[in-house]
């Protein structure tokens, strides 16, 4: 089992894009929502994972992630998600010693873009790129489950 340590961020500018390493097409929705066990259905490119995430634990939850098959992850999304299936285009930039993921949503939510950071440990000190804005980790209405 791995723990997820992440902060998130609002963007406020696209100074990221040009910063990016690469990019990266999501398409994910989620069978379960439940605050002590989200089950997630993720394609990423042309890869697919089912993730099972714990309940937040200030910015530290339990994670879970597994290989699947593009085909059933497809399926999933169509016969078994709960709620809007996600869709964003994710942009991987390196500041400092770590990498920010900087996504921007389609569809349902075009016009958000969040940023967030993975961190070895949570007392990791941490420089902060200028297209960050406002942090957002402890609300809810950006947790990409409630979305």
């Amino acid at each position: 089992m791995a723990k997820e340590i992440e902060k998130k961020f609002l963007v406020n500018s696209t100074s990221y894009r040009e910063a990016s390493t690469a990019r990266h097409i999501i398409i994910q929705g989620y069978l379960n929502r439940d605050k002590d066990a989200t089950v997630r259905v993720r394609i990423l490119d042309d890869k697919a994972y089912l993730t099972i995430k714990g309940r937040n634990r200030g910015i530290i939850r339990d994670e879970w992630e597994y290989p699947i098959p593009v085909a059933d992850a497809r399926d999933m999304l169509e016969r078994c998600a709960r709620g809007t299936v996600i869709e964003k285009t994710r942009y991987i930039v390196p500041y400092g010693n770590l990498c920010w993921e900087v996504d921007e949503f389609r569809g349902k939510h075009s016009g958000l873009v969040l940023a967030e950071i993975e961190l070895p440990d949570e007392t990791t000190a941490f420089n902060l790129p200028d297209f960050i804005g406002k942090e957002v980790s402890g609300d809810p209405r950006y947790y990409n489950s409630n979305l």
